[in-house]
């Protein structure tokens, strides 16, 4: 496994995102016992256990991390969906996505669910559902079931559900 120093605590870590469970538990100071509990109870199953390796499904941040979207990608399986994918946002975000589209931000992909009941994250109050028309996207899904894209362009938004969109181009 080819590894980098993952920030500054000295996680060593791939490309794809994989580290030892040994320095894992080291790092957070947990017993391989409490590792596997929180592994098996998050509602989200947001890691992924290989041997005597661990990886966050998705949702990579790329600040102070070794990780690249190419090895991301690479580990993920690319689908081709025939529907609409949604995201889940607020109101207050809505001019920014109309001007540039959905972006990672600092992350390395952005997320997108394969319909509107998804389990949607609600770090905030959600507030708008966008639609988005996937054709020409290259879409990812890791192994939890999230799919995950580069990128959204403006015009792939077609629908804006659960607030009034006035305006809005797509709907």
């Amino acid at each position: 496994m080819l590894r980098h120093t993952a920030g500054e605590r000295g996680l060593a870590m791939s490309a794809d995102g994989w580290g030892l469970i040994e320095d894992v538990l080291q790092l957070v100071q947990m017993d391989r016992s409490a590792l596997d509990v929180a592994v098996r109870e998050n509602d989200k199953h947001r890691l992924q256990i290989h041997s005597a390796r661990i990886r966050a499904c998705q949702g990579h941040s790329l600040r102070g991390m070794p990780v690249t979207r190419e090895a991301l990608e690479n580990s993920w399986e690319r689908v081709y969906p025939d529907h609409l994918l949604w995201h889940a946002t607020n109101r207050e975000a809505l001019a920014a996505i109309q001007q540039e589209g959905l972006t990672a931000g600092r992350r390395t992909h952005v997320h997108l669910a394969p319909a509107k009941d998804s389990h949607l994250r609600r770090r905030s109050a959600v507030e708008v559902l966008l639609g988005v028309d996937s054709s020409d996207l290259e879409v990812f899904r890791a192994p939890n079931g999230v799919l995950l894209t580069r990128e959204v362009p403006p015009d792939a938004i077609v629908r804006c559900d659960a607030v009034h969109c006035g305006g809005w181009s797509g709907g």
